[in-house]
């Protein structure tokens, strides 16, 4: 399948957009009248430029307000559609999109129109150029595919067939089953674009809040396997409006964009659509071989960058966590910390990846390392992905643990199922446990926070969905007293891989703090799941981890709220453990105060509940904000 990107979706000049969509590898592009007309060069020199970079134009576009025009402006629109016949011809474009009209003169007369697509096909036909009819979703007689399929099938003319757009369908929820009434021979292209399901006028929603397939609610799989059911075989590309993507860099959106293609690709051929497609049409798809996307069985464990000071203070947080340190790297600077299957590292090892990324950061979680099925397939999906792999000097008999760029400039280790304990036996040189048991309770990390630029959001979304088997939450917004933060998780089936997504537009709110603070996106938070937290909060009060204290103001309203016994609550209140309920599950969490105003652990106990604690971020907020012109919080 030919996967190609309008220029209007990616910032920029014409010329580095078309750079930036070689280099993402798309096959295909198109051109937008807008971008064509500012740029310095002639239209001879961009169709140069796009066959040297090896694309293919699949469109020009759009034709406006064409069909239906009384005299003398039906006159007119057919020396403008020559001129843009000459234009086309010059930049190697074969296909021109005509959208369906929107002025006010135009007539809703049947046979008026069926007799202007007629005549434009035998002008594009004499020149071996196609028409593509888009109905746009606002459209003034024609708002529908079904209506616009209906008109082209009237026409009947080699010449004129169909381009199919699925915000216009989708966003006016006209049936997916629709589609096979089409003709697929008739679909000269298909546009996608996913967006967020908001209650807004049509043409806002398209203008500023389409984004990539994966990124939004739109059932996008559906739509393209319906098409490839039927046979369609056309051009798959992305048309997508959205003011985050034009403040962003081209070469990241350009990347982005083939990732959610190959991602949806995948996505269709794995479906009852694969059955349908034939065999050259799947080998064209190229990107149909991904491997399955990784199933993660849990983090296995977080690597911590601290220069040699920050590695005593970290191990000081730690063990009052209630961890203790159980080996020492074989040949680097490094050690071991465990809790239950908990697995901490502090990398102090000069010469390293964790050296450079602590210079930039300061003590923070440079890396995440995954248990998950399938190594090797993983990586191979990642790299089909453009996943940038990573891979660090070796030491004498050290293995090398494959891992991939993550946020932030972090890494993503994988490391196989079932076969974790090899790893840190070989690595790692136990060390025997000294002194009291400092175990605290803590089983397993529940999740970690990462927070990033607001603008970022989205494209790291897109990454953990395309690569990983999970799904996404609905995004939340919450009341930080400097702003609203944006909140979104990607969760497993199981519950053994949970991230959250935070980001804020705001300058003042926590999240943007901490990334100026920090210099940029990171881990912000590791949330530590225990069986009973009153237990675990007694026994981290008495290890000395510093605690975020909750106002009673709080506590008054959840007694009245929840029906809690004075009992429970005064317990709560005691320990500063907040309270949250769904249906019938239960979730408590208590925080620790900021290492170094850098990242926070949370403490939680789930109950049959399935969320992160939503209700009670805006109350975590507010507590931390206090805080904020403290000095750092010390354990003793």
């Amino acid at each position: 399948m030919l996967m190609s990107i309008a220029t209007v979706s990616i910032s920029g000049s014409l010329d580095a957009k078309l750079h930036a969509i070689h280099e993402a590898r798309f096959q295909g592009v198109e051109i937008f009248e807008n971008d064509l007309l500012s740029f310095g060069g002639s239209a001879p020199e961009v169709g140069a430029l796009i066959r040297d970079l090896g694309l293919t134009c699949t469109c020009f576009q759009p034709f406006r307000d064409f069909e239906g025009m009384p005299e003398p402006q039906r006159r007119k629109v057919f020396e403008r559609a020559e001129r843009k016949f000459d234009l086309m011809q010059e930049i190697g474009a074969s296909l021109l999109l005509v959208c369906s009209n929107v002025s006010p003169a135009s007539s809703n007369d049947r046979g008026r129109i069926v007799d202007d697509f007629r005549e434009l096909g035998e002008r594009a036909g004499a020149r071996g150029l196609r028409i593509g009819f888009e109905a746009l979703a606002w459209g003034r007689h024609v708002a529908d595919h079904r209506e616009a399929w209906s008109i082209v099938r009237e026409v009947g003319h080699p010449a004129i067939g169909l381009i199919l757009d699925s915000f216009h369908s989708l966003a006016r929820n006209i049936p997916i089953d629709s589609l096979r009434e089409i003709d697929p021979a008739k679909v000269f292209l298909v546009q996608l674009a996913d967006a967020p399901m908001l209650q807004m006028d049509l043409l806002q929603w398209s203008r500023h809040f389409r984004n990539m397939p994966g990124q939004g609610d739109f059932p996008l799989v559906d739509y393209v396997s319906a098409l490839v059911a039927q046979g369609c075989d056309c051009p798959l590309s992305l048309e997508i409006f959205n003011d985050r993507f034009r403040a962003a860099s081209a070469s990241t959106v350009a990347v982005d964009g083939r990732r959610s293609l190959s991602f949806l690709w995948d996505e269709v051929m794995r479906g009852p659509a694969r059955a349908h497609a034939d065999t050259d049409r799947i080998r064209r798809g190229g990107r149909s071989e991904l491997p399955p996307r990784v199933v993660c069985r849990g983090i296995e464990f977080l690597e911590f960058a601290a220069n040699e000071s920050e590695a005593v203070d970290l191990g000081r947080m730690f063990t009052a966590l209630g961890f203790s340190q159980v080996g020492k790297h074989r040949s680097k600077d490094v050690t071991r910390w465990r809790q239950q299957d908990i697995n901490f590292v502090i990398n102090s090892e000069p010469e390293s990846f964790a050296r450079s990324y602590d210079n930039v950061h300061g003590a923070s979680v440079c890396a995440v390392g995954l248990r998950v099925e399938g190594l090797q397939e993983a990586m191979l999906r990642a790299k089909g992905l453009q996943i940038g792999k990573f891979s660090d000097p070796l030491g004498l008999a050290e293995l090398q643990m494959p891992a991939v760029q993550g946020v932030g400039g972090s890494l993503v280790y994988f490391m196989e199922s079932g076969h974790e304990r090899e790893v840190w036996n070989d690595e790692f040189i136990p060390l025997s446990e000294q002194g009291p048991c400092h175990d605290a309770g803590l089983l397993s990390v529940d999740h970690i926070a990462q927070t990033m630029q607001y603008e970022e959001m989205l494209s790291w979304l897109l990454y953990y969905l395309s690569l990983f088997e999970v799904t996404k939450t609905a995004q939340f917004e919450i009341a930080d007293p400097l702003g609203l933060v944006y909140s979104q998780a990607i969760q497993s089936a199981d519950g053994a891989l949970r991230i959250t997504l935070n980001g804020s537009a705001s300058a003042q709110t926590l999240s943007s703090r901490f990334l100026q603070g920090y210099l940029g996106a990171g881990v912000q938070y590791i949330a530590l799941a225990t069986r009973d937290i009153v237990a675990t909060a007694r026994r981290l009060r008495d290890l000395g981890l510093p605690m975020l204290p909750i106002p009673h103001n709080y506590y008054d309203d959840l007694e009245a709220r929840f029906g809690l016994d004075a009992g429970t609550v005064g317990e709560l209140s005691e320990l500063n453990i907040l309270y949250d309920r769904e249906a019938n599950g239960e979730y408590f969490q208590l925080y620790s105060r900021a290492f170094a105003k850098r990242f926070f652990f949370e403490i939680v106990e789930r109950r049959n509940y399935n969320g992160y604690g939503t209700a009670n971020a805006a109350i975590r907020l507010a507590a931390q904000s206090r805080y904020r012109l403290e000095a750092p919080a010390r354990v003793a």
